[in-house]
């Protein structure tokens, strides 16, 4: 009796969630949203490469089937946002390094369908059998959970990367001094030490190197490898080494001087935090390890602290 009260109760509600769900599908079929261009560039890069098709059909059936519809749908969520916050979006995930290939418009899409899914999964599974207010209260907590997870992961996610960056500058630094001071060119130094480490750090060094292959003028590359992942030290290297490249001073001499700075940095950084330890383990102590000491000392003597106390009130 009560499941077909549930089945007729939530009839209505799947049914018009299907019939949405089939005219978005139908408008996104039709919309033109610059497929036939993909389309067109994609046959033009199997028809050069025969190889992609081969490359193709050795993937999963779920990259080629499910993520297409994925990004589609994300896509689609996405573009009811105005341009502003997409920009901001790109920002942010550049300065995350662009985890999973997500786009912005995918990283919308992805916030609204996790969100609908938990709050939907919430009230199917657990709150239909609950009082209807608390029901509708903990569904709003699960969508806006669902819709805040991804900015938290991907603010998670800079911050990673953005002390990736600043440990590892010092030592790309030195190695840098030593690859120009032995006769390499600026960029084939950077190449080298692309090549040699694979961190947050020499992935922007390899995107340097990229761009100045495509004519990108070395200050240029550089600033724009500071304004992607806005990190404070690789700043002020960039732009000591613009105005060092503008005055004609010895990039070797820069690169030293430049490298004993960030290692001072590095090392100050690190005693701050170390002086900042002391802090949280006084919070452990009065919380955790000091009212157990209390509980072990004081235990035993707490039932003749009681029994005296009813002595002298009786």
């Amino acid at each position: 009796m009560t499941l077909d009260v549930i089945s007729t109760g939530f009839a209505p509600t799947l049914f018009g969630v299907l019939v949405a769900a089939t005219i978005a599908a139908i408008w996104m079929a039709i919309a033109p949203s610059g497929a036939p261009r993909a389309v067109t560039d994609r046959l033009s890069g199997v028809m050069e490469s025969p190889r992609g098709v081969e490359e193709e059909l050795k993937s999963s059936l779920a990259s080629r089937t499910i993520l297409p519809i994925f990004h589609r749908v994300t896509g689609f969520i996405g573009g009811l946002l105005p341009q502003k916050n997409i920009d901001k979006l790109n920002t942010m995930l550049m300065q995350a390094g662009n985890p999973g290939g997500l786009s912005a418009l995918d990283f919308v899409g992805l916030r609204f369908i996790l969100s609908a899914g938990l709050g939907v999964g919430y009230f199917w599974m657990v709150g239909h059998n609950e009082d209807p207010f608390i029901a509708v209260r903990n569904t709003f907590i699960a969508v806006f959970a669902g819709f805040m997870l991804p900015k938290l992961w991907i603010g998670q996610r800079i911050k990673q990367r953005r002390q990736e960056i600043t440990r590892a500058l010092p030592d790309a630094l030195d190695m840098l001094t030593i690859g120009v001071e032995a006769g390499l060119a600026f960029d084939s130094a950077l190449l080298r030490v692309g090549e040699q480490w694979n961190n947050a750090l020499t992935q922007e060094f390899r995107r340097v190197v990229s761009e100045l292959r495509i004519g990108v003028s070395r200050n240029e590359a550089l600033r724009h490898m500071a304004e992607r992942n806005s990190v404070d030290d690789l700043s002020t290297f960039v732009a000591v080494l613009i105005q060092s490249n503008m005055l004609g001073m010895s990039i070797a001499q820069v690169l030293h001087s430049q490298a004993d700075q960030m290692r001072l940095r590095r090392r100050q950084l690190a005693e701050e935090q170390a002086h900042g330890a002391t802090v949280k383990i006084v919070v452990v102590l009065v919380l955790f390890i000091f009212p157990a000491l209390f509980i072990v000392i004081l235990g035993p003597v707490v039932p003749k602290i009681m029994q005296s106390l009813q002595g002298m009130a009786g």
